[in-house]
């Protein structure tokens, strides 16, 4: 069977999933809402399928969508890497480096002091911030180096066996007691540490996981603790405006970039057993590069300028 369906249509057909409407995606995309429909109802038929179901609410995947929505994730995934390989107009002696990380300010800083190092080098630097499960599969499929998440009692089965059904090693940075963040004004701010029940009354940040929507991807430990109110956001942007201009908290590792530092954000400890590893993720079979390496040093050195945090020993490659 031979079909005419292009790259672009998969794209399209993918950030419409994603959205869950027509008009959302049209905004994230730039395009009208009849070219998507149209490209929807094209590829339909070209197909023979039906990949999404129409309602009021808006639009769900079918059975055959999902299939679909799957195999066109691993086509755009392939030419990505096909693209990067063989279209940089660098030199082959350019230094790359690709890291996905969970949305920490000190992975961030780590890799501005990178960037600041290297000036007079030649270099292709990405960092992505993300969510879990992409984190895996960026390095999985070799689109990073490196992958920077943590770990809990509560999500350490699932995640390992997905580290390993990826084939990744997970190797640990630091231990951490979760802290939630919190704008300096807030009610609670003056606390010298806080408990569960603290945090009841107040709307839960956290950062939304697309359709791996479950407790053990998520970016924030103690999400499966109940609580009343909660808003998910895409960005570090949007969590700073909302812990400084709403009542709001999120719970994470405790460590403050110098960024945050001069913030209107605190940092209490919350009073549970739980504790967080935060580690970086690789191919095992791969040797990390020299510029991976160093950029793991500059992001020990902001973890351990952290009193908040046990540092494991530098894992040596």
């Amino acid at each position: 069977m031979h079909t005419n369906i292009s790259l672009q249509q998969l794209r399209y057909i993918i950030e419409v999933a994603e959205c869950g409407s027509i008009n959302a995606a049209s905004q994230q995309l730039y395009v009208s809402q009849p070219t998507l429909s149209a490209t929807i109802k094209d590829t339909e038929q070209e197909l023979g399928i039906s990949i999404f179901n129409r309602t009021n609410r808006g639009i769900t995947l079918t059975n055959e969508g999902t299939e679909f929505i799957g195999y066109a994730r691993q086509i755009l995934e392939q030419f990505d890497l096909f693209e990067a390989r063989y279209t940089n107009t660098h030199s082959s002696n350019s230094g790359r480096l690709s890291v996905s990380s969970q949305h920490y300010a000190f992975c961030v800083q780590a890799f501005v002091d990178l960037a600041e190092e290297c000036h007079e080098e030649e270099y292709d630097f990405s960092l992505r911030e993300t969510r879990t499960a992409d984190i895996i599969e960026d390095v999985k499929d070799y689109r990073s180096e490196l992958g920077i998440l943590y770990i809990s009692d509560f999500n350490s089965k699932v995640l390992t066996k997905a580290f390993s059904d990826a084939g990744l090693t997970f190797t640990p940075l630091f231990q951490a007691h979760p802290h939630v963040f919190i704008g300096k004004h807030h009610p609670l701010a003056q606390h010298q540490s806080l408990t569960p029940d603290d945090l009841q009354e107040f709307p839960r940040c956290s950062f939304e996981q697309g359709t791996n929507n479950s407790f053990f991807f998520s970016e924030e430990p103690l999400s499966h603790l109940p609580h009343r109110q909660n808003i998910t956001y895409s960005d570090r942007g949007t969590l700073t405006n909302l812990l400084t201009n709403h009542n709001g908290y999120t719970i994470s590792t405790g460590v403050r970039s110098g960024e945050m530092g001069q913030s209107d954000i605190v940092a209490i400890p919350l009073e549970v057993e739980e504790t967080m590893t935060v580690g970086y993720v690789y191919h095992a079979e791969r040797s990390l590069s020299p510029l991976a390496k160093r950029y793991l040093e500059k992001l020990r050195m902001h973890i351990e300028a952290n009193p908040t945090v046990n540092t494991y020993y530098p894992y040596k490659q």
